[in-house]
């Protein structure tokens, strides 16, 4: 579709004493596009060396060693095991080593079925690392669900939870376990891998930013589970963008609190590599539980939590107490909308906590939208932040194709690079979200207002939950 710019509302400008008009909500009227109007800094500029690849990205970032030791990367709430940052990285290299002894080589899908845990990171990264492309899937799915998604990413590896590998004994692939099973057990486990994989070597694989680096699936537009493609410069710019939020927010020496399933592009992002380029600490749940969650807060002394709306909503109903959530000052909201009488509810309960919400799909490898300042999210509770740096946006009248200006609403369309490759062998959806400009088509039907700041309204066709999620889809 070709698209033209409506001009019938004119955008709003404001100019200081000397200083020319400043568009507040980046948008170009000539050209219809909303851009960021914020930028990566020097040091947080995304890597351009075509030959990088996310794992190797991701431990360079890492803290120095002389502080890896000590520093803590991740604790699991329930047992208080740890791993420190150089504990992470001699993990990773080992499993590297161990996976590449079994045969997996650059190019061959490993197939995660997992909940939360300290083995979850190391497994992504170690399948980065070599190449291979990493494909997760949400615990709760059924046998057949399974099945179908290991057909369809074909996958040469199944990496399985021990209570999860009863779920594929009719596929025909090589199936591993996360951890050492009873004795009866027969599975090698990848805490085996780890503990022997520091003795083989892995010849130098190379791994391009271009190269896909995982496969997650997405029910987009319509009801059918697709095979989202993001490659290793989708990853490495993401890692980018979450130093860059936890810079901007004074987040970087925080605690954060992980129960979003890391299967999910909201925990893979955060919790899989993206703020172990921050050195932050994160403590790790299994899976969600009100009460141990509020154990882990207090216990832990977290500062920072990773939400959804549900649990924003239990800590209004369950937490008179203002002792619940000392320790917390700041809470994300994303994978739902977040209502303006639910903010305030919060906010008028626990006062020092900032709320904030943003936008993104899996499709767009994660947050495409976030509120920076917490002054404008409590002046704004409706809306889901402004547009990260790199990315652009449009929003598309259905009828008629224009670019619409502030306060107009359309079709969201979004540009970056974290957009998607396409779907996996689905060459028609792929024609349908993306166009030949690379504009990805979100399904979403929304506006910006004058400052820039994103309100999502609808969706073009009926949103689609797959397993309890909605995809990225609304308020991230």
């Amino acid at each position: 579709m070709s698209v033209q710019v409506s001009r019938a509302v004119p955008l709003k400008e404001q100019s200081g004493d000397a200083r020319p008009p400043v568009n507040r909500s980046g948008f170009d009227l000539c050209t219809g596009i909303y851009s960021s109007v914020f930028q990566l800094t020097d040091h947080l500029k995304v890597p351009t060396d075509p030959d990088l690849g996310i794992a190797s990205f991701v431990l360079s970032q890492f803290p120095h060693p002389h502080v890896a030791e000590s520093k803590l990367a991740l604790i699991d709430s329930a047992t208080n095991q740890h791993l420190t940052y150089a504990q992470l990285h001699r993990s990773i290299r080992s499993l590297a080593g161990g996976l590449y002894h079994l045969g997996v080589r650059k190019g061959d899908v490993v197939f995660l079925l997992s909940p939360n845990s300290l083995l979850y990171p190391t497994i992504c990264l170690a399948v980065f690392s070599i190449g291979a492309i990493l494909s997760t899937a949400n615990p709760i799915n059924t046998s057949s669900e399974i099945a179908k998604q290991v057909l369809d990413s074909g996958a040469k590896l199944v990496i399985s939870a021990p209570e999860e590998l009863h779920k594929f004994e009719r596929i025909q692939v090589p199936t591993m376990v996360t951890s050492r099973q009873s004795k009866e057990g027969n599975s090698l486990s990848i805490e085996e891998l780890i503990e022997c994989g520091d003795t083989h070597e892995v010849p130098e694989i190379k791994i391009k930013q271009s190269d896909t680096a995982a496969v997650l699936y997405s029910s987009g537009t319509t009801g059918t589970s697709k095979g989202v493609i993001l490659t290793h410069s989708n990853l490495i710019t993401t890692a980018r963008l979450v130093r860059w939020y936890a810079e901007e927010t004074s987040s970087v020496n925080d605690v954060f609190l992980g129960f979003i399933p890391f299967f999910h592009i909201y925990g893979l992002v955060f919790f899989g590599y993206g703020l172990s380029c921050c050195g932050i600490t994160t403590v790790l749940m299994r899976r969600f539980d009100f009460q141990e969650m509020l154990k882990a807060i207090q216990v832990h002394k977290v500062n920072n939590i990773a939400a959804v709306p549900p649990v924003v909503l239990g800590l209004v109903k369950n937490c008179k107490s203002n002792d619940s959530l000392s320790s917390v000052r700041r809470i994300g909201s994303g994978a739902a909308p977040l209502s303006k009488e639910l903010s305030e509810a919060f906010r008028a309960q626990f006062p020092w906590v900032e709320l904030r919400q943003g936008y993104g799909l899996t499709e767009s490898c994660g947050a495409a939208t976030v509120f920076v300042s917490d002054e404008m999210a409590k002046a704004h509770p409706g809306s889901c932040g402004s547009l990260l740096p790199t990315f652009s946006a449009k929003v598309v009248d259905m009828e008629t194709g224009l670019a619409l200006p502030p306060y107009k609403e359309g079709e969201l369309w979004l540009k970056g690079p974290t957009i998607m490759k396409g779907y996996l062998g689905n060459e028609e959806a792929t024609a349908a979200t993306l166009d030949k400009d690379g504009w990805l088509k979100t399904g979403d039907l929304g506006y910006f207002d004058e400052d820039g700041l994103l309100y999502i309204v609808d969706r073009v066709k009926e949103l689609i939950k797959h397993n309890g999620y909605q995809n990225w889809r609304h308020c991230f």
